[in-house]
């Protein structure tokens, strides 16, 4: 697949970058990337709920009344869970919801859903470009000039750029990231992937030149 380079006012730089089939043309799979979006959310997560059941809730030591001769249901201790105060019943605990997929499960669904966003039209290619300094104004005028504003956006660079990182995240709805640390999920996760023409070479490296991810 060949793409037109654009500048960053907008238009056609002139040149053109191939996509490599291996990797942007594949017959997407959707279940690797469900797997793939599943493992990453859960990931996420901290794990680190906690509720007190009833032998940690404090107090209650003293049985709240004598066991016959008022008519009533017998008590042990004013913390059971079925009062007010008590503890719960099987409450959440602390775990760890890591989930961990096959190098190549993942290597699958990065390439599915780049493939997606190529067959889909959701995919830009733009001149590699530096800021002098964090802006946002004229990262905004970036994204007006392609047309894009107000979209969600994700733009891969090819290396970190604090100026350019910094300039995008106060910007609704833009991300800016490494192409080397973008996600299943991060991928798929927007209405328009923009590629720097750099960044194009950084994701072909990570899969190798015949698609396959290096290790």
């Amino acid at each position: 697949m060949i793409l037109d380079v654009y500048k960053i006012d907008g238009k056609t730089s002139g040149e053109k970058v191939e996509l490599v089939d291996s990797i942007f043309a594949v017959e997407p799979n959707d279940h690797a990337i469900y797997l793939s979006v599943k493992a990453y959310l859960a990931n996420q997560r901290q794990g680190t709920h906690k509720s007190k059941e009833r032998a940690e809730v404090r107090g209650g030591g003293k049985k709240p009344w004598k066991q016959k001769g008022r008519g009533g249901a017998r008590a042990g201790t004013s913390r059971s869970p079925l009062w007010v105060g008590g503890g719960t019943i099987f409450g959440p605990r602390p775990r760890d919801y890591r989930q961990d997929l096959p190098k190549k499960v993942k290597r699958l669904a990065r390439k599915s859903a780049l493939s997606y966003k190529a067959k889909d039209q959701q995919l830009i290619v733009i001149e590699d470009f530096l800021l002098e300094k964090p802006n946002t104004k004229d990262f905004s005028k970036i994204l007006e000039a392609l047309k894009i504003d107000g979209k969600k956006v994700l733009m891969l660079t090819p290396a970190f750029s604090d100026q350019v990182y910094k300039s995008g995240r106060n910007v609704p709805k833009v991300k800016v990231l490494e192409a080397n640390k973008a996600s299943t999920y991060d991928i798929l996760n927007n209405q328009v992937l923009v590629l720097q023409k750099s960044a194009v070479k950084v994701i072909e490296a990570t899969f190798g030149n015949n698609g396959e991810a290096v290790n």
